[in-house]
């Protein structure tokens, strides 16, 4: 992780509380809490903008082709599930 910067935060109180509750009944300080917060919403973005990215290299034309082309081989013995799952 990097270096450590401080930020100055202005919560609405009511925001501000809650977040003190979750972070009393996480055990964990309410710095914690929101440094914890800011990187899951950073995660949540960037995984959104890595699908939309690959989604517009995608060609859906050549993916439905694929989808519905005839079949090939049937499964491999030791493809198949066992029975009973």
């Amino acid at each position: 992780m990097g270096t450590p910067s401080n930020y100055a935060l202005r919560l609405p109180a009511s925001l501000k509380q809650g977040a003190e509750q979750m972070a009393r009944e996480d055990g964990t300080t309410l710095n914690q809490f929101i440094v914890s917060a800011v990187a899951e919403k950073l995660s949540a973005m960037k995984t959104a903008q890595y699908f939309a990215d690959r989604a517009s290299r995608g060609d859906l034309q050549a993916a439905l082709a694929m989808l519905s082309r005839s079949g090939g081989l049937p499964p491999a013995d030791d493809d198949r599930l066992p029975d009973g799952t």
